[in-house]
């Protein structure tokens, strides 16, 4: 399994910043993809931002310009950089990971981390 740890959420102003960070652990493989997702209670989960190992890169439109995913592979960590924040970027963040477990079996699977409230309040 691949146990994800998130940390960088707070509280933050309209036209601020923040760095999220997700920590990747556990047996596996390779990780093939990590992403970026936000909630809004009542809302559906939405994809923010996405990088594969091959360093395709997609981002939400609402997001373009304004927040950056990135790697660090020798310390399985990815970031997602916010700049810019407004009051609608106000969400649960939680980060995704699509890992292969095995050397002899060719499927993937998903995980995800507990999540961190991002907060934009003036």
């Amino acid at each position: 399994q691949v146990q994800l740890v998130e940390y960088g959420g707070g509280l933050v102003q309209p036209g601020g910043s923040l760095r999220l960070s997700c920590e990747a652990s556990g047996r596996f493989v390779s990780i093939n993809a990590m992403a970026w997702y936000r909630q809004v209670s009542g809302k559906e989960r939405e994809l923010v931002a996405s990088i594969t190992g091959r360093g395709n890169l997609n981002y939400a439109d609402s997001v373009k310009g304004r927040f950056t995913i990135s790697t660090d592979n020798s310390k399985n960590t990815v970031y997602l950089q916010m700049n810019s924040l407004n009051l609608q970027d106000t969400a649960v963040y939680y980060c995704n990971a699509k890992a292969r477990l095995s050397t002899f079996w060719n499927t993937e699977n998903s995980y995800w981390g507990q999540g961190t409230q991002v907060t934009v309040f003036s």
